[in-house]
């Protein structure tokens, strides 16, 4: 289910349509510089799906050439509403608004997706490079019990819960997803993996927040909703049925 990554130059390989999907809830400071920081060569559509924001987020992101789409509130209806408005898109990029993540990886990331080798990438930001205070320590103990749990189920061990990742449309929209909240990276992991595809984790730096103040680690009751919500989409998967077939309809959990 892993392996290293291919070389490929994406950019010479036949046309793919990139959706790159930014969830935002109040990112007016950092949004224009993550969008800028996309790499033009990919000519992917970018689309920052909104949460509600109270500031200039929309504004900021429509001036510096986003598709804004207002998703209602949760992070994960955000990543649902964002691959469900990627007409035409082959593969989807998710990663957050805050200039944390590095959008000059995404080449990197697609490239397995591009080339056929792997059906779900992600980036670990255990195994790259992470600029001091970027990760709280409770975050990466949580991405090592939880890839210990995962592991132990369906055998792929995840080393993170890393917001920045690639997949394909179809996959994803195969994968029945249907936590709407914290837990959808988390829920998108573990789906995948039990429906053995083919996982590809890669390095990537990480920086701390461009700017305002995180909505999971910035306060005790961000983390404590974050970690509830990632405790009860850890069961609630992992208690379902390995063959129990993908819901026709979407089932919203708040």
């Amino acid at each position: 289910m892993d392996g290293g990554a291919p070389v490929i130059d994406v950019t010479t390989a036949p046309k793919t349509r990139v959706a790159v999907i930014i969830p935002t809830w109040n990112e007016e400071g950092a949004i224009a510089g993550v969008i800028s920081r996309i790499p033009d060569e990919l000519e992917a559509v970018v689309i920052v799906a909104d949460g509600g924001s109270r500031d200039d987020t929309r504004a900021v992101a429509v001036a510096a050439g986003a598709r804004v789409i207002d998703a209602g509130r949760g992070y994960g209806r955000a990543c649902w509403e964002g691959a469900l408005s990627a007409n035409g898109a082959d593969i989807l990029v998710y990663l957050d608004g805050d200039g944390s993540d590095a959008p000059e990886e995404i080449s990197r990331l697609i490239a397995p997706l591009v080339a056929g080798t792997h059906d779900f990438v992600i980036a670990s930001r255990l195994k790259g490079e992470r600029e001091l205070g970027s990760m709280a320590w409770h975050q990466i103990a949580a991405g090592w019990v939880i890839g210990l749990a995962v592991g132990a189920l369906y055998g792929f061990r995840y080393t993170d819960m890393c917001a920045f990742r690639a997949i394909r449309q179809d996959t994803l929209l195969g994968l029945g997803m249907t936590e709407m909240t914290y837990g959808w990276n988390l829920e998108m992991q573990m789906k995948a993996a039990r429906a053995d595809l083919r996982i590809l984790e890669i390095p990537v730096p990480y920086a701390v927040r461009a700017a305002g103040e995180s909505k999971v680690a910035g306060s005790v009751r961000g983390t404590l909703q974050a970690g509830t919500r990632i405790i009860t989409t850890f069961f609630r998967v992992a208690l379902q049925r390995r063959s129990q077939g993908n819901p026709t309809t979407l089932e919203v959990r708040r």
